[in-house]
């Protein structure tokens, strides 16, 4: 066992820690922003592209989705907000942001 204690001390001296390559951490930063730019950016960027064009094009006569998960037929489109039909005798007013998804038409009449 004293051969090992002995390799262990002859081996040479650790010259003290060496300071990293400046280039390496510009680069390990620069590949991380990569990263989250196709993981976490991008795809919210296309998102809210797809839920714009969504609102913009609502019409009278869709029905549609809320985010709180009413489903009813646009009665009204006044600016920003609209006139969801929820049923024969009640109305509800909504911002367009709301509207979650568009369904295809006879959906709520399937569904009741």
């Amino acid at each position: 066992m004293s051969f090992f204690i002995a390799s262990a001390l002859a081996a040479p001296a650790a010259a003290g820690p060496s300071e990293p390559n400046p280039l390496i951490t510009i680069a390990m930063f620069g590949g991380l922003f990569v990263f989250m730019y196709f993981v976490i950016i991008r795809p919210q960027q296309k998102r809210r592209k797809e839920h714009t064009n969504l609102v913009s094009s609502l019409n009278k006569g869709d029905e549609v989705v809320t985010n709180s998960g009413i489903l009813g037929k646009i009665s009204k489109v006044e600016g920003n907000f609209l006139i969801l039909e929820v049923s024969d005798t009640v109305e509800l007013k909504f911002q367009k942001d709301a509207i979650h998804a568009v369904l295809p038409k006879g959906t709520i009449k399937a569904i009741a």
